[in-house]
């Protein structure tokens, strides 16, 4: 039996204080910190959000132990080089639109939206469940990062534009901010694309660099101000009918989590793919109802013959993608099979049922 002493009471006393003070430095060292660039203004409605909200998941369900802080674009890298940055260790993942990196590779657009391509609900499908992910991992890889779906803005609006569009014709010259394979049949029709960051386009449409603009939806270009220089809003978005958002992570700071971490980053990321595109049904509706209401924003469709046009330089801009190299082949084969595989359902259900309800 041990002799309980003065001394032995305050050097196990001792002892335990010590352990009690070295547990918060064991959490610490425990905790993983990561960096995410993004290319969205900070908290922007919509993708902006989906960044802030995938970090905040992934250090709840982490338990603190993987924690992320999320850069704003220009505050890491300028919104157009997240991917360089994520690939290059400047980041260890970031959130961005997969379209932003076709000069790269031709096929990444195919992963945020193609033009009179899948909508929201047939695109999460191709990906998920329609070897789309397969792909996409293929794709990108060698850049050095792992993608996932983060984010989805929904089917997105034709555009802003200064002044009203009567024909197609009415497109050319035009100076017109549009990204991915819109931006080309926009090209094709008469117009200059441009390649503006979010953060600049209100600006640039005031400055009158830009005639034009399509961004997302109501409840995202609401928070931009686009209203205010450019009353004209046209739909339908055949040039961006989805809106998927991309959390790309880094394969080097993938690999060295645990299974555990993985599984928790996967997860975090495609529990946003759902809650933003619910989330910007709402916005969408609700910020649609104001600008008409309040901001005397003049909703249009696009004039029949222009998206009539752009349809048929549709085909040529996905032809041409698809003969740029084998894995631009096989995207854009197994993206166009899966739209005409899902084309017939749609249209009897979704469609149909949008024409019965009236």
């Amino acid at each position: 039996m041990t002799k309980i002493t003065r001394r032995n009471a305050i050097g196990a006393g001792a002892a335990g204080l010590a352990g009690t003070l070295a547990m918060p430095s064991i959490a610490r060292a425990q905790t993983i910190k990561w960096r995410m660039a993004t290319s969205w203004p900070k908290r922007l409605p919509g993708p902006g959000m989906s960044a802030e909200r995938v970090a905040e998941r992934i250090r709840s369900l982490s338990n603190g132990r993987l924690d992320i802080s999320v850069h704003a674009a220009g505050e890491l890298v300028p919104a157009f080089e997240v991917l360089d940055a994520v690939g290059n260790g400047v980041a260890d993942c970031g959130h961005t639109a997969a379209f932003y990196w076709q000069g790269k590779m031709p096929a990444a657009a195919f992963f945020t939206t193609v033009p009179f391509g899948l909508t929201p609900g047939e695109h999460v499908a191709w990906v998920d469940a329609g070897g789309g992910q397969a792909l996409w991992d293929e794709l990108y890889a060698p850049f050095g990062v792992k993608p996932f779906m983060a984010g989805n803005t929904g089917v997105c609006m034709g555009g802003w534009f200064r002044n009203e569009l009567k024909s197609a014709a009415d497109l050319r010259g035009l100076k017109l901010r549009s990204l991915g394979l819109g931006g080309e049949i926009y090209r094709r029709m008469g117009a200059t694309p441009q390649t503006t960051p979010p953060a600049e386009i209100l600006n640039s449409l005031q400055s009158g660099v830009i005639d034009g603009v399509e961004f997302v939806g109501p409840g995202s270009d609401i928070a931009l101000g686009l209203y205010r220089v450019a009353p004209f809003y046209y739909y339908p978005g055949f040039n961006k009918p989805n809106g998927t958002g991309e959390c790309i992570v880094s394969r080097k700071s993938w690999a060295a989590l645990g299974k555990d971490l993985q599984a928790i980053v996967a997860h975090a990321c495609a529990t946003e793919a759902n809650y933003a595109l619910s989330e910007m049904e709402r916005l969408n509706a609700e910020a649609l109802a104001l600008m008409t209401s309040r901001h005397r924003v003049k909703l249009s469709a696009f004039p029949r013959d222009l998206v009539a046009d752009a349809r048929k330089h549709g085909v040529d801009v996905l032809a041409d993608v698809a003969g740029r190299d084998a894995v631009s082949r096989k995207v854009h084969d197994s993206y166009l099979a899966f739209r005409d595989t899902t084309a017939t359902w749609s249209e009897i259900s979704i469609e149909a049922v949008l024409g019965a309800r009236g």
